[in-house]
């Protein structure tokens, strides 16, 4: 079966109307005090949708007992039982799930959805095999079949970029819809006032400090002046070790990230495996250009040329960001909107619905 695919992307929230359903619940195993992109998004979206008089609720592990994930202890995931995510499901009466993680509360709403006839849509965040192929000798090919089953199950599974897109496409996920993401652009601006005293130019990485975010591409290079990375993750022992010339700050967020932003000379993005990144629209609005390899995320980000430097050659890539101009940067963020993404997933809802009525027997 073919996918459902939109290759054009409004960006501007008046291209888009705001209809879809009413009522909404969001069921993700990802969800705060964790600090990564699938929270950011989800959280902006919910405040988004609630701002376009929609009803939403979040079904979270914090609803559960938790346990911690192996290897990653960080992250919590929910125990819950079939029965009670169910009866929780009914209590709320959505119009629409959306099904945002793979985890035991997705696995489980999914389970109760296909139970009870639920339309519900899904959404692609993570590269789950290759981040478990980084950590355990699993073939990629048996995780993809497993996440291929999941989402095909649904009216309809998001994805952040054309290219991902692409590329679950060609793996055999059905369905999918071009779900851009945003930047608060108030928060994340150029004319901060500078919070970091180090030697320039400032290379600065902001994101997790995992072993899938290939951190050392970025700390090995030989550039002048300094290296900050900002963040937290199971990797931040080892890699202050390391690199003891690194300036490695920890976490921080709100007006404290955006200053930090704001301070640096370039932004630093070494992972090959997001599935978007978040962290380069918030260093594009703060007038920050980005250096990152040409792989999904930055490069559909970066698809025009303008903001940053894309190369196989990270180090090439750093010291040619240094010439962007930063207000050509900011130009880039201006152009992704919140509320734009709200109404982009209502209407995905509402295909959704009406792809379900439309194959309902008579």
């Amino acid at each position: 079966m073919r996918s459902a695919v939109r290759l054009e992307i409004p960006t501007e929230a008046a291209d888009i109307p705001a209809g879809g359903p009413n009522r909404i619940l969001i069921v993700t195993d990802a969800w705060r005090p964790q600090v990564n992109g699938v929270v950011v998004t989800l959280g902006h979206l919910a405040d988004r949708l609630r701002s376009l008089g929609r009803q939403v609720e979040l079904l979270t592990p914090d609803r559960f007992r938790t346990l911690p994930m192996p290897s990653y202890p960080d992250i919590r995931l929910a125990l819950a039982m079939p029965a009670g995510v169910g009866r929780m499901i009914e209590a709320l009466a959505p119009d629409h799930v959306h099904i945002a993680t793979e985890g035991p509360l997705g696995i489980l709403a999914r389970r109760h959805c296909l139970k009870t006839g639920r339309v519900f849509t899904t959404s692609y965040h993570t590269r789950f095999p290759e981040y478990l192929r980084a950590r355990l000798p699993v073939p990629e090919r048996w995780s993809y079949g497993w996440l291929r089953r999941f989402h095909n199950a649904g009216g309809g599974t998001m994805v952040a970029t054309p290219s991902l897109l692409r590329e679950l496409e060609g793996r055999g996920f059905e369905r999918l819809l071009l779900w851009s993401r945003g930047v608060d652009t108030d928060l994340f601006r150029p004319d901060r006032p500078s919070t970091l005293d180090l030697p320039s130019p400032i290379f600065l990485y902001v994101g997790r400090v995992a072993v899938e975010k290939n951190l050392p591409a970025f700390l090995d290079l030989d550039l002048p002046g300094s290296k900050v990375v900002v963040g937290e993750g199971p990797e931040l022992p080892h890699l202050r070790r390391r690199y003891p010339d690194v300036h490695f700050l920890g976490l921080r967020s709100g007006e404290a990230l955006a200053g930090l932003y704001a301070a640096a000379d370039v932004f630093v993005f070494p992972s090959r495996t997001d599935t978007f990144g978040i962290v380069l629209l918030e260093a594009l609005a703060s007038g920050l250009p980005v250096a990152a390899y040409p792989v999904t995320g930055p490069a559909d980000v970066l698809a025009d040329g303008r903001g940053g430097v894309l190369s196989e050659d990270l180090r090439a890539a750093a010291l040619g960001a240094l010439a962007v101009r930063r207000n050509e940067a900011r130009r880039k963020a201006l152009a992704f909107s919140w509320d734009a993404c709200a109404r982009l997933f209502l209407d995905h809802a509402r295909q959704a619905h009406e792809g379900a009525a439309a194959v309902k027997p008579f």
